[in-house]
């Protein structure tokens, strides 16, 4: 049996990012869906699993003879929260402001035919919502705390208490509020036939479906890399503290 085949999707995104370039062309789910094993994740999506796994494979191939990327696996976690903040966090604040306009200048012209148009755009305004408040809750209070966490273990030196108690409680919370994300990404991808753009469609309208795709890659990248990496990571650190002598 393959080895890819006892390993969750999560798992195979971690161990080699070149996997996720599969996973989403084929709209396997490997940040929210991440515990999945490969064969629950093609059932999933109604994907051949023998046909999925010899793609990866053949991907895995490629990335092996390419330059490797940081191992987030083994980087120091102040490192991979940096890297979240300054790649993906960015990029989602222009994200959200960059779409948002542009739905409203592509509804007011193609509203009428299009009423899909419609609810991807109330879907992407309270996804929109809830990812500024997201972002900020994680800056603001559970980064810090892996931070210092860290830096204590570092140091073998006393983890200040959380005032939040154990961080498996605001993990369970951001784990919640990215369900809900990939949610409403399925809905707008669905609703727009995987973005794309109809005969009519003018510049503006095929720019949109365009940067929502491109939103959409980036959020699954920015997701995996806390459910499948950060997150485990700083509850089995926190677990470690919680038994030292």
């Amino acid at each position: 049996m393959s080895a890819i085949m006892t390993k969750t999707v999560g798992e195979l995104a971690a161990e080699n990012p070149a996997a996720t370039r599969v996973f989403d062309k084929l709209g396997i789910d490997y940040c929210c869906g991440g515990s999945d094993t490969l064969e629950q994740a093609c059932r999933a999506a109604r994907l051949p699993l023998e046909t999925v796994r010899d793609s990866i494979e053949m991907e895995l191939e490629t990335g092996r003879t390419a330059a490797q990327g940081r191992d987030w696996r083994t980087e120091p976690l102040a490192e991979l929260i940096a890297h979240i903040r300054n790649t993906h966090h960015q990029y989602t604040r222009a994200a959200l402001a960059r779409l948002g306009p542009l739905f409203d200048k592509v509804c007011s012209v193609h509203g009428n035919n299009h009423p899909e148009l419609a609810r991807m755009r109330a879907t992407f305004g309270d996804l929109a919502q809830e990812l500024a408040t997201h972002l900020m809750k994680e800056e603001m209070v559970l980064f810090p705390y892996i931070v210092r966490m860290e830096e204590a273990v570092l140091e073998k030196s006393t983890v200040l208490p959380a005032p939040f108690g154990s961080v498996r409680n605001p993990v369970a919370m951001m784990l919640d509020e990215h369900d809900g994300a990939g949610q409403a990404l399925r809905e707008m991808r669905a609703a727009s036939d995987g973005y794309v753009a109809p005969p009519d469609a003018c510049a503006s309208y095929r720019t949109l479906y365009q940067a929502l795709a491109e939103f959409e890659t980036d959020l699954h990248q920015h997701i995996h890399l806390e459910n499948n990496i950060l997150f485990p990571r700083a509850i089995e650190m926190e677990r470690g503290i919680q038994g030292r002598p």
